[in-house]
């Protein structure tokens, strides 16, 4: 078997089902299994699974034991070469793996280690951790106060969001995130895959570095996009940040020498990290001026009283005096096409949805920091 895709979920339900819909199409091509693995949730993600996708390999854990070890316990169930870590509040292309694995980077690469691809969040905006250098203590300071970006350009500055790349570029990084990583099989048994005495947040930091130290390449692929709800499964607040100055510290006694005064560093970086990213985040149904529906059936349903169907992406013209909801019926277009939109026409008065027709829901999220939203449509009356 070539591919085995990893889903590892935890109360994310209506993302999940969106989720594995989007990878059932990306492998129709391949030989590749899914394998979702429940880290015991409490919404009714095992009885929709179980429902909606009876022949797709699933794992209940009795116990929510985290990013690490659930993940291990679905690898250690894979029969692919190639295995794919992907978070279950993703959206891949129909091409994605294909292109990944047909390109030269898997043929012409016998170092290759893991491999990341661009990611973009519910609004089509890149998410600049797709790529990332090793956070030593001085890479973390310039990420944690700022400065990355007030020296884009400098290589003293800029190496957290591995900004030597342009977000079109292919090529070599450091450290990948999680919620995207496809490596050989054989790689992550080989470096003892993510370690489990982490709970989360730095176990694709610990694993990506462990590649490298393996005499591994990481790498970017710019030529494949897949949508990452950033924020769902995790709500980025003051706990968030206790979590995260935990993972990091992990991390610097696992791999370099302990620093009090990194450790000073990090209490105030995350204090105030931790504010900016809670006034930044906000959960709220966006109203627009107008909703577009595109759909090739063109389909109507009580969502707002007043809608503008399309059919072609290309026939709507965005006013920019309007605000918008666009609602792609993914039963109308390919992933890849509505992705590609999204990357395309992505504006600050536009904010995107999607339509599970079969589920009849509405799902989407209108920024990095949105836990995003969910409509379902059968209880509007």
């Amino acid at each position: 078997m070539q591919l085995s895709v990893i889903i590892l979920n935890y109360n994310v339900r209506y993302f999940l089902e969106l989720c594995v819909l989007s990878v059932q199409k990306a492998i129709q091509n391949l030989d590749a299994e899914i394998i979702v693995i429940d880290n015991n949730s409490s919404d009714d993600s095992c009885t929709m699974m179980k429902q909606r996708f009876p022949n797709i390999k699933f794992i209940q854990n009795k116990e929510n034991s985290g990013f690490p070890k659930g993940n291990n316990i679905a690898v250690a169930a894979a029969k692919g070469e190639y295995i794919c870590i992907l978070n279950p509040d993703t959206v891949v292309a129909e091409d994605t793996f294909e292109k990944i694995l047909n390109s030269q980077l898997v043929t012409l690469n016998s170092q290759l280690g893991i491999i990341g691809c661009r990611l973009i969040d519910g609004a089509g905006n890149f998410l600049p951790e797709s790529k990332r250098g090793i956070p030593t203590p001085w890479v973390a300071f310039t990420k944690i106060f700022g400065l990355y970006k007030l020296f884009p350009k400098s290589s003293f500055f800029n190496k957290y969001y591995a900004q030597h790349l342009g977000k079109n570029q292919t090529g070599k990084v450091d450290i990948l995130v999680g919620a995207f990583m496809v490596m050989k099989r054989e790689l992550y048994n080989e470096i003892g895959g993510f370690d489990e005495n982490c709970f989360m947040y730095a176990d694709d930091i610990d694993l990506s570095y462990r590649a490298l130290q393996n005499g591994k390449s990481n790498y970017y692929f710019a030529e494949t996009t897949v949508i990452h709800y950033k924020g769902e499964s995790t709500t980025r607040d003051q706990k968030y940040m206790m979590h995260f100055q935990e993972a990091m510290q992990f991390f610097y006694k696992k791999h370099f020498r302990k620093s009090i005064m990194f450790d000073w560093m990090m209490q105030i970086g995350s204090f105030i990290f931790s504010k900016v990213k809670k006034n930044q985040q906000y959960n709220r149904v966006f109203y627009s001026d107008q909703t577009v529906i595109f759909s090739k059936e063109l389909l109507t349903f009580p969502y707002v009283a007043d809608t503008l169907t399309y059919s072609k992406f290309e026939d709507l013209k965005i006013n920019p005096s309007f605000k918008y909801e666009l609602v792609f019926d993914i039963q109308s277009f390919s992933f890849y096409e509505i992705i590609n939109y999204m990357n395309t026409v992505r504006a600050i008065n536009i904010t995107f949805k999607m339509f599970l027709p079969e589920s009849n829901f509405l799902i989407g999220s209108n920024n990095a920091n949105d836990r995003g939203v969910i409509i379902n449509l059968s209880k509007i009356e």
